[in-house]
């Protein structure tokens, strides 16, 4: 037996000697080393048993669509405008990326955001060979996350999502997508790092990182486990071109699942807020405070009237484990709690004076606590965390971070301007600005304060 497991890590590339590893390490592998055991069927050892089961539930996904084109014009002082002709303020364009079926019954595709932002139509090709119109039935920026539904929803196969916190480094994985459209494509390696983040790929950063061959086109593709179960959607490269160089990067099915599941069933993200500003664990923060590594979160600040007030947090607390699963980062602690809905309760593992906790905590709304302004109210200020500016009399919206290549930054947010009126209307709070963005209208006018200078950006639509 040890001989054709031997066989299978050189089948696939891996130059582990599992002799040496107690039974108890890869206990997770059985599965696959049933799937490709020769023993009783004399066949060629492979992993195709397997894939049969789960390839009908990944899919092709081609758009077509038109996309705002970003039009400086107005900020361009009237005497010159004639020398400057109106540029045209939409593209057509086509894409392909992959998908994943994940409830057979209702025909629920799940995708990247990026690959479907945009269309006006978008088809979906099944590994029969079937061609099939999807339509949006939710979305979300900031985590990268789209949920489709089919027209049509007759023979469709699906695939379970597995509980991505268990995922280990090492773990064998499968890619499966669209390469270059291609076509779908098989590839498979192992889970190189977890918790991943500050790649400025997405506003939410969580990602586990895998050596599993991943090119442009996998983009919303299956991330499997040797169960055949879903354990993240494949979202970002890192290689010149878009070519591999085995470093991928998939958003973890449970973050996966908990926005899909808000996207179902309300349409939108209603994201969690612990409200708290915090850092990483850096090795002379941990010495400094007796912590013995330097995964977990550091709390700088907790905001009056927050959830983690509420529960007891308290700056320069150590938050080390979200439900009992380890934090490795801040941004790991970050993106998991934007993408659990409020009112969710969980359990926060702290650190505090040398000794280990836990506290319970319900995660307020995002509005309650002055967070994220929600999609609601403007997809313009996507990307940008907002609050309401306390250092004066004066009031207005305070901008505290703008996320790379967000549509906060194309409109022209920076972090530190202070917003103070919107359609020559004062804001002096969030939800000032909030209610002001409601408003329908075709054109928007934003005065703000940026240093000494008073500047104005707008926009038509």
């Amino acid at each position: 037996m040890m001989q054709k497991i031997n066989r299978l890590c050189s089948v696939l590339g891996l130059s582990v000697s599992l002799a040496l590893i107690p039974v108890s390490a890869y206990a997770d592998a059985t599965p696959l080393i049933r799937a490709m055991s020769a023993e009783n069927s004399g066949e060629m050892p492979s992993l195709a048993p397997l894939l049969e089961k789960v390839v009908p539930a990944v899919v092709n996904i081609s758009v077509n669509g038109k996309k705002s084109l970003r039009n400086d014009i107005m900020e361009i002082p009237e005497q010159f405008r004639f020398f400057f002709p109106e540029m045209p303020r939409e593209r057509s364009f086509k894409a392909l990326g992959s998908g994943v079926i994940i409830d057979a019954a209702k025909g629920t595709v799940i995708t990247n955001y990026h690959v479907v932002d945009g269309a006006d139509e978008i088809k979906v090709t099944l590994h029969d060979g079937r061609v099939i119109k999807a339509k949006k039935i939710g979305e979300d920026q900031q985590t990268d996350i789209a949920v489709l539904e089919l027209e049509k929803k007759d023979n469709l196969t699906a695939i379970p999502f597995s509980n991505s916190d268990k995922l280990r480094v090492g773990d064998f994985v499968i890619a499966i997508g669209n390469p270059f459209g291609l076509g779908q494509t098989v590839t498979s390696g192992i889970v190189s790092a977890l918790g991943r983040s500050g790649l400025n790929i997405e506003n939410y950063e969580n990602f586990i990182q895998t050596d599993a061959a991943i090119n442009s086109g996998n983009s919303g593709g299956a991330l499997l486990n040797l169960r055949g179960e879903l354990v993240g959607i494949n979202t970002a490269i890192l290689g010149k071109a878009g070519g591999n160089i085995g470093i991928g990067f998939a958003i973890p099915a449970n973050m996966v699942k908990s926005t899909t599941d808000q996207l179902i069933k309300h349409g939108k993200v209603k994201r969690g807020m612990l409200g708290i500003l915090g850092t990483e664990v850096t090795e002379d923060l941990a010495r400094n405070f007796d912590y013995k590594n330097v995964n977990g979160a550091f709390v700088n600040e907790v905001m009056k009237g927050s959830a983690a007030e509420k529960a007891g947090i308290k700056s320069g607390d150590i938050l080390t484990s979200i439900d009992g699963s380890p934090i490795s980062s801040f941004g790991q602690l970050r993106a998991k709690i934007a993408t659990l809905g409020a009112g969710t309760k969980i359990r926060l593992g702290i650190f505090r004076d040398g000794k280990n906790s836990e506290v319970e905590v319900v995660l307020d709304s995002s509005s309650e606590s002055g967070g994220t302004v929600s999609r609601s109210a403007s997809p313009l200020f996507e990307g940008a965390t907002l609050g309401t500016n306390s250092d004066d009399d004066k009031g207005g919206v305070v901008v505290k971070s703008v996320a790379a290549d967000s549509p906060a930054e194309n409109l022209g947010l920076k972090k530190g301007d202070i917003i103070v009126e919107v359609n020559k209307k004062e804001v002096k709070s969030v939800d000032d600005l909030e209610g002001a963005l409601k408003e329908k209208d075709s054109f928007i006018a934003l005065r703000i304060i940026r240093g000494s200078a008073v500047i104005y950006i707008t926009r038509s639509f």
